[in-house]
């Protein structure tokens, strides 16, 4: 592999000198004001050959330090030396990347290094940051999924004349009880949305009998269960089938396998907790559309989307980022769909000035290897979206919980994972593996990091664990260089 020769970084540091230069002609000009109008008061008022001076007073040595110097704005200066010094403890890690990988880094936004940033690759799992971030615009921290159970008509004595309907509202974390402690996920889901809730509100409103069945409706969005394009051994295995309802990833208690069709799981299921609470179903579970004018009986709510994204960064969920993507185009195009919602993924991009040119959106997970990203974009959006406290915490939690250990930064970088593998390795699609996120920095602020890795069999621990640790022995180096003290005036 062959090193990249990598031009000297200086632009941050003349653009700090420059900044700090600012006020030091501020003070000489009001220096040169202050001058002229002494000399016009020269001739009025003879000035003594000795200045008097207060009882007590010592007058000190002349200063070491001019007065218009750059040494009087210490802080500044301190920290472009140590971006200075930070990007030439990044320039080994960024050299050793093939030229089917990208890197980028920035301090407070400031761009300290990068390299291939603007090529689109394929960013796997990393991809579900654009979706949090752009649902948290475009939806807002405090919305709420709901699920709703409906009927025809009010209950007459307790009971419900035809059919109950589970109305979905695209909840992804609605669940009984049963599932978080499964062990059916390598990361159990939490901030569920509890279905026995659902059904505990219905035994409160007094129904006691249902003359048919539960119907699962899930027509808030389209019928497109998988996302296209998704390697083999993805669609029903690492995500889907989802609809806008969706009860314990499509599971039923006592079926480890996910049902074919979600809508008729989660009225299996919620028929099941109905009938342990004494309620009475005369039919069978199915599919359906309730009627426009049905009547609603009771509801629960999710938790804040601002909670629910952080159970979707932490496991990488990618049943709840389909669904979130989906919400998305609900929100700004009326269909709740996969398309649309990448098309509102775009155009929100677009309107906070990050350049989309080669981007693409084909999935709300990242499975899908028609994913295009840049390193800039993604750097972008970090910068600009707070998400250190909804990602994972170095050998803490989520997919980083196992990651490095013993290490600097345990406990203080935060990041999303990313991950695709790719039989037949000589083959493209290329396999992928990715981290993006934070590093806080002592007295303030934060690192942005992005490593998107492109290669064929780069998801081998033995080929990315090497690149990670290097990047996060540099990410560690920051802040480093002299302190305003050492710079201050002397």
């Amino acid at each position: 592999m062959t090193a990249r020769r990598r031009r000297p970084l200086v632009g941050p540091l003349l653009v700090v000198l420059a900044i700090a230069a600012i006020p030091a002609f501020a003070l000489f000009a009001v220096y040169r004001w202050a001058d002229d109008r002494a000399d016009a008061s020269d001739a009025a008022e003879p000035v003594p050959a000795t200045a008097p001076v207060a009882a007590g007073v010592t007058v000190g040595e002349p200063l070491n330090t001019g007065l218009f110097t750059v040494r009087r704005v210490p802080a500044a200066l301190a920290r472009a030396s140590s971006v200075d010094a930070f990007a030439a403890d990044l320039a080994p890690v960024l050299a050793s990347l093939n030229d089917r990988s990208c890197a980028a880094v920035s301090v407070d936004g400031l761009p300290v290094a990068a390299l291939n940033a603007d090529a689109a690759l394929i960013p796997a799992s990393a991809h579900k940051i654009l979706i949090a971030a752009v649902a948290l615009e475009v939806l807002g921290p405090d919305f709420v999924y709901e699920t709703s159970a409906a009927a025809a008509a009010s209950p007459v004595d307790g009971t419900v004349t035809g059919d109950l309907y589970l109305v979905g509202g695209g909840d992804p974390l609605l669940t009984s009880d049963w599932y978080p402690t499964s062990n059916l996920e390598r990361y159990p889901v939490f901030f569920e949305t509890r279905l026995e809730q659902l059904a505990d509100d219905l035994v409160g409103a007094g129904v006691s009998s249902v003359q048919g069945g539960v119907i699962g409706d899930g027509s808030r969005y389209d019928d497109e269960w998988y996302a296209p394009g998704w390697g083999d051994g993805v669609a029903g295995l690492d995500a889907g089938p989802y609809d806008a309802l969706l009860v314990n990833d499509a599971r039923v208690l006592g079926d480890a396998q996910r049902n074919a069709d979600p809508n008729l799981a989660g009225a299996r299921e919620f028929q099941r907790l109905l009938e342990e609470r004494g309620i009475a179903v005369g039919g069978e579970p199915g599919t359906g559309t309730a009627p426009a004018d049905a009547v609603e009986l009771a509801s629960i709510q999710s938790v804040p989307l601002s909670e629910l994204v952080a159970e979707m960064l932490l496991n990488s969920d990618n049943n709840t980022a389909e669904l979130v993507l989906k919400e998305i185009g609900l929100a700004t195009s009326g269909e709740g769909g996969r398309t649309a919602g990448a098309d509102a993924v775009i155009a929100t991009l677009a309107d906070w000035g990050v350049a989309t040119e080669g981007l693409v959106v084909a999935d709300g997970s990242g499975l899908a290897p028609g994913n295009q990203l840049t390193c800039s974009a993604l750097l972008t959006v970090l910068a600009r979206t707070d998400l250190g406290s909804v990602l994972p915490v170095a050998a803490e939690s989520g997919t980083l919980v196992d990651v490095f250990v013993d290490h600097p930064l345990a406990g203080l970088l935060t990041g999303k994972t990313g991950t695709l593998n790719n039989p037949p390795f000589n083959i493209d699609p290329p396999a992928v593996k990715a981290l993006a996120g934070y590093v806080p920095v002592d007295g303030g602020g934060s690192i942005e990091y992005v490593l998107i890795l492109n290669g064929p069999t780069i998801s081998d621990q033995s080929e990315y664990r090497p690149t990670w640790n290097a990047l996060a022995d540099a990410l560690a180096t920051y802040p480093a260089g002299p302190t305003p003290a050492d710079l201050g005036p002397r």
